[in-house]
């Protein structure tokens, strides 16, 4: 989770929402080549989604709203591998999620509306992705919903279980 210095008074706000020397320093050596802005209804639920071929990582924030965003670690040989992560994200907080390649990534709109944006340190390519059922039992994820509002894409995924052997595996070295 990063949460940027906030500088405010009576007139508003100003932060840096990214700033890439500061964020080395903090560990997070990404180079961002493509930023992605969404507007979602109230229930919308886009995840989990990966690329496996041409991985991406993400630097995730809400501009309008708030979402209920989850990472889940699908590294083979990862201490933290199935397991997931999510953080509540605003407009109000300013939080952001920074998503190392190598996870699923999904969010559920907990507002009227959310406006979403994220870096992304790879380029979009639809046939490297893959996408798992929001509600895989195998992963276990404590979505603050029971019904989404799906596209037909996520409303058809694959579960965890079937997409484990098109994982990428860790080279000897």
């Amino acid at each position: 989770m990063v949460e940027p210095t906030l500088h405010a008074d009576d007139r508003g706000f100003f932060f840096e929402s990214y700033h890439q020397r500061r964020y080395q320093e903090a560990g997070l050596d990404s180079y961002f080549v493509q930023d992605n802005h969404s507007k979602s209804g109230h229930a919308t639920l886009r995840g989990l989604h990966t690329q496996i071929e041409t991985p991406q990582t993400k630097l995730v924030r809400v501009i309008e709203g708030r979402v209920w965003d989850v990472a889940v670690d699908i590294r083979i040989g990862s201490p933290t591998f199935g397991q997931y992560v999510g953080a509540e994200l605003s407009a109000e907080n300013k939080k952001q999620l920074y998503i190392p390649s190598g996870m699923l990534h999904g969010f559920v709109v907990l507002s009227e509306e959310a406006q979403v944006e994220y870096k992304c340190s790879g380029f979009y390519d639809p046939a490297s992705e893959l996408t798992v059922r929001w509600d895989d039992s195998d992963l276990a994820i404590d979505w603050p919903l029971n019904s989404p509002v799906l596209s037909e894409r996520d409303a058809n995924a694959s579960s965890f279980s079937e997409i484990i052997q098109r994982l990428p595996r860790p080279t000897a070295e």
